[in-house]
């Protein structure tokens, strides 16, 4: 690679997003499946919802536990007990999900539906 020449080398490119108040819905299955995963760290330990470009459709959807972040920019969700963060660049894509959690053999997890999402991949990870 050769920076001089000017070839594979390219400026970030900024995005502007725009932030929305968020409003999930969580079922009791979801509710229970969440609970399990944070476990006895419910007081310290917070589920981040969050969409990372990729996939087949142009966004991932990205959960994980993580010990409460100090950093701002996240909306706040309670749901019986559990905090669970969306980061505001994220809001406009995700305002209105359904998380679900489906215990199957086959294909069971957590799923999303999203009604903001134009198109989904068959695997259920993946939305544009």
């Amino acid at each position: 690679m050769s920076l001089i020449e000017g070839t594979g080398f390219s400026l970030p490119i900024a995005t502007i997003t725009e932030r929305v108040d968020v409003n999930i819905e969580v079922t009791p299955a979801a509710r229970s499946a969440v609970k399990s995963a944070i476990g006895e760290q419910i007081e310290t330990h917070v589920l981040i919802i969050s969409a990372k470009a990729g996939g087949c459709s142009g966004y991932l959807y990205d959960m994980v536990v993580v010990e409460r972040p100090e950093e701002e920019g996240f909306q706040t969700i309670n749901i019986d007990g559990v905090t669970i963060l969306i980061h505001d660049n994220d809001s406009a894509l995700l305002n209105g999900l359904k998380l679900d959690f489906k215990d199957s053999l086959m294909g069971g997890g957590f799923h999303m539906d999203n009604p903001n999402a134009d198109r989904a991949c068959g695997c259920g990870q993946s939305f544009g």
